[in-house]
């Protein structure tokens, strides 16, 4: 009794019923969404949607989050982009229109869309909204939570006005299964849907799914409205056996015999491996009929495919097929992410051999050039030490162990090196620059069959060793004709020197005439610094009278402009020396060292690192001067008794300030001086006009030596791994894949292809002309290029099934080709003439020649179809839409459209309804 006086025990729980629950929190946010996304209000009064616009329209979509306690939903607003000017009168909004989507319900112009949302096939919808659950959360499988959610909807429908269907996605995603409801003023639609795994035998057929949709709407009137029905059936064709490869057959006459797609040598491989093309399906539609028109019963069908109004096609492709060119470039750039040095792929023993060869290579020159040779001078020749270095490299290598045959690798070398001149590629002149653009090099360029080569290598004869051994083949090769170059060089200075001695040696007469001869040789005026020979560059020797020369020149210095002007190319103008009334000539000038743009760059990085400080300017300058000395000094050497002044006037005209002034006498007189700039004391100019002496620039030290730039190539070509060759010679090969891809486009003509391959080319010249690649973006853009090697493989095959260039009638090719054309652009292609015409002939041909070939009775599932339906095999599905208007859901209710689709295929049965009801007169 204590316990119950207690005051304590006197307190209960008190519930507060005006806290929101997790329910209504639910519901109001989706009120939310819907008042942010617009969607309050009458939708009614937009046009209805054009014929095909499903399809080839925009579709649009929008989500957002909601959670329902701590589960989370994903609301999402799928819409057609539809344009269209609002007419008033036209397009008058009443109050009690119906909605949006029930007109959408009835209308016929997009039935059986080839690409669309599930929802937008089964129901014909052009804006609708779906609640599903979040990424990662569990199905609504039970039937509570589904009607809770039901009700949900409703009542968010019902609080907004909102007159968009919205669905709620139930069961498992696979499934597709959807239920929602749609509201509008005093009207309501329900949709449902039934999925099973077999096709029940009493609704196997049209007469079964009829009774259905009968029952459903439970109307009493007598006699029924009408009811519209759409029929469309699919006949898959996956056969081919009885048609040709379209792959041309290996060739086995070439070095590459008996491999799928092998090709000589300055070629790349083209084509699929396999069949491109997986899979016809053909839909045959009967888009309007009414219920007493057309039979389908459990004993007889007469929807004859032949004799269908409406006949449109689609094609499956393999999902990415083997293809030839893809492959080569896959692996090539394979070869450019590999990390092995040339030493880790053959081995350290194989290269050290071959390096220490390749010392005895370079020497041969030195050892030719020798007075005290013991030797004779055919057996020191270039073509001889090359070849000791050969067989002394092959007897340290196992002839089993050898990467790359040997008649493989001579075949290479005589291709990239031919003896004689190669007839140059006949090259479509729109292609000609496209080396430049792609940072790549001429089709019949010694890198770009370098490329070729290094491909074909990798994919047929041994991968990264093979093109490890050829790589290092090809660099000795280099040097081999280097020297031999450098051979030819020695003999034909040897020879001038001879003949020079033996003019010398005929007394006093033949050397006034020699040097006669040899001064109108070396001093001719008019002689441009391009025409001396490369030997002469290369390998100049001081003549006898060197020393007598250096003396007058001397002499000639002390004297004033007694010197003999030499190296004149043509006078300047009317321009005239300061000091002389001679004219000012301009010398001939050595070119200045050609740079890639690699040396370019690196040249830049370098000077810019010297910073803006006045040392670092000064050794700038130091740095650029060498071609401003072999100016100076070819200039005093044309212009004896010149003046800095005077090399000013013609090198920089801007650093040579001139005046009118008037003299003594009243006469305005030009004077001029150097700049502010060249008067700085200890400018380089000034400190560079001093000590140069007067030299034409062919008997200067040359500014470009090529003989020692082309020794530091061949050491730079001989040291690369594999990685790095690989990545130089990539953009010639992807050069090589986009002029093969245009030349089989060409054979096809398909615009899509062509457009895709303007478009490539454009990427490609802003992807290789960066210096640092980035691999991915390199591979990705290799995809590109093999989906484009792979549509024009399904054209190929395409036409080759369709027997396009085969007929006589140029009409009916023409239609072919633009049938097929169109396949491969667009989702479904209508068949012009349906079975009758020509496309529609060889279809029905193909099914025919198939069902030969399966020796299979045909319709062995349903023997309900006549005999002449026995060139198609069943349908692999079969679509039947019922629409009507009836009154719901009482006889003097508004008369409301009513929706049910079906789906019967071998394993799937659906049924998706859509059932409207008067909310007003019930």
């Amino acid at each position: 009794m204590a316990g119950d006086s207690d005051p304590e025990s006197e307190v209960f729980e008190i519930t507060d019923f005006t806290t929101a629950s997790e329910w209504e929190r639910f519901v109001s946010r989706t009120e939310e969404v819907l008042n942010d996304w617009k969607l309050i209000g009458n939708s009614s009064g937009k046009p209805s949607p054009e014929k095909g616009e499903y399809t080839s329209g925009t579709w649009e979509e929008r989500s957002q989050d909601i959670n329902f306690a701590d589960f989370r939903f994903s609301i999402t607003h799928h819409f057609l982009q539809q344009e269209y000017v609002e007419d008033e009168g036209k397009y008058k909004t009443e109050e009690d229109a119906f909605p949006l989507a029930m007109e959408d319900l009835l209308c016929m112009n997009n039935d059986f869309p080839p690409r669309a949302h599930c929802l937008v096939r089964w129901y014909g919808f052009r804006e609708f909204l779906v609640i599903s659950p979040g990424a990662n959360c569990e199905a609504i499988i039970s039937e509570s939570k589904c009607n809770l959610l039901l009700s949900s909807i409703s009542i968010s429908l019902a609080n907004s006005g909102c007159q968009v269907p919205m669905f709620v996605q139930i069961q498992q995603r696979w499934r597709r299964m959807f239920a929602g409801e749609c509201q509008g003023p005093g009207v309501r639609t329900d949709f449902e849907m039934v999925h099973l795994r077999k096709v029940p035998s009493q609704y196997n057929h049209l007469s079964g799914l009829l009774d259905i949709f009968k029952s459903k709407m439970g109307c009493t009137l007598s006699p029924l409205p009408p009811i519209n029905i759409a029929i469309r059936f699919t006949y898959v064709l996956q056969d081919w056996q009885q048609y040709s490869w379209p792959q041309q057959p290996p060739d086995f006459d070439t070095i590459f015999g008996g491999e799928v797609g092998g090709v000589e040598f300055g070629k790349l491989p083209f084509g699929a491996c396999e069949e491109p093309i997986s899979e016809l399906h053909l839909a045959t539609t009967w888009p309007h009929l009414t219920e007493g028109i057309v039979v389908d019963n459990d004993v007889y069908s007469d929807l004859d495919p032949l004799q269908a109004p409406h006949w449109s096609v689609r094609v499956r492709a393999v999902e990415n097929p083997q293809c030839l060119l893809g492959d080569f470039l896959m692996e090539f750039f394979k070869l450019c992410c590999t990390k092995e040095s040339t030493e880790d792929i053959l081995g350290r023993g194989l290269t050290d051999e071959e390096g220490k060869d390749t010392g005895d290579i370079s020497s041969a020159l030195s050892k030719l050039t020798e007075p005290a040779a013991a030797a004779p001078i055919s057996k020191l020749s270039v073509s001889n030490m090359v070849h000791n270095a050969r067989k002394h490299i092959r007897r340290h290598r196992h002839i089993d162990e050898s990467p790359l045959n040997t008649d493989v690798l001579n075949s290479i070398l005589l291709y990239l090196f031919p003896d004689a001149a190669v007839e140059k590629s006949s090259e479509n002149p729109r292609n000609k620059n496209l080396y430049i653009q792609l940072k790549s090099a001429p089709s019949d360029s010694l890198t770009y069959r370098l490329a070729l080569c290094m491909s074909l290598v990798n994919f047929y004869h041994g991968g990264l060793r093979a093109v490890a051994h050829l790589w290092q083949e090809f660099v000795l090769e280099l040097q081999f004709h280097f020297c031999s170059h450098m051979l030819n060089c020695c003999i034909e200075r040897k020879r001038a020197r001879d003949e020079a001695q033996k003019m010398k040696d005929g007394g006093k007469e033949s050397t006034r005439a020699s040097t006669a001869s040899t001064s109108t040789r070396e001093v001719s005026p008019g002689k441009s610094w391009d025409s001396w020979s490369d030997s002469d560059d290369e390998f100049f020797e001081c003549l006898s009278d060197q020393g007598e020369m250096d003396g007058s020149h001397t002499e000639g210095e002390k004297n004033g402009s007694k010197t003999k002007p030499d190296g004149r190319l043509h006078p300047s103008n009317n321009m005239t020396l300061l000091n002389s009334t001679e004219p000012l000539y301009i010398p001939i000038t050595q070119e200045p060292a050609p740079m890639t743009e690699d040396l370019l760059e690196e040249q830049s990085e370098v000077l810019a690192k010297l910073g803006t400080s006045a040392e670092g300017a000064h050794l700038r300058a130091r740095m650029q001067s060498a071609c401003l000395l072999s100016d100076m000094e070819s200039f005093k050497a044309a212009n004896p008794g010149c003046v800095l002044e005077d090399f000013v006037r013609w090198y920089s005209p801007r650093d040579y300030v001139e005046e009118e002034v008037v003299d003594e006498k009243g006469n305005v007189v030009v004077t001029g001086e150097l700049s502010a700039r060249m008067k700085i004391p200890g400018n380089m100019w000034v400190e560079a006009w001093e000590t140069t002496r007067a030299i034409p620039a062919r008997r200067q030290r040359r500014l470009f030596d090529d003989t020692k730039e082309a020794e530091k190539v061949l050491h730079y070509l001989a040291v690369q791994k594999p990685a790095d060759f690989t990545l130089h010679l990539l953009p010639c090969l992807l050069h090589a894949a986009i002029l093969k891809l245009k030349e089989e486009e060409s054979f096809e003509d398909i615009p899509s292809v062509k457009k895709v391959i303007q478009q490539t080319l454009s990427q490609a010249s802003k992807l290789l002309h960066h210096p640092n690649h980035d691999y991915k973006t390199l591979e990705e853009f290799i995809n590109q290029l093999m989906t484009i090697e792979t549509v024009i493989t399904q054209a190929r095959s395409l036409k080759a099934k369709f027997g396009i260039g085969e007929g006589d009638n140029w009409n009916e090719t023409e239609e072919l080709k633009t049938f097929v054309s169109t396949l491969l652009e667009e989702p479904e292609v209508t068949v012009l003439g349906a079975g009758q015409g020509p496309a529609g002939s060889i279809i029905h041909r193909l099914f025919v020649n198939s069902q030969r070939v399966t020796e299979e009775p045909t319709q062995k599932n349903d023997c309900r179809f006549t005999t002449g339906m026995s060139a198609f095999p069943s349908p692999a599905g079969r679509e039947f839409l019922l629409r009507t208007c009836v009154p719901q859901p009482a006889p003097y209710s508004k008369a409301l459209p009513q929706r049910l689709f079906c789906v019967l295929m071998k394993e799937e049965f659906r049924l998706a309804g859509a059932f409207s009801s008067d909310t007003s007169f019930f």
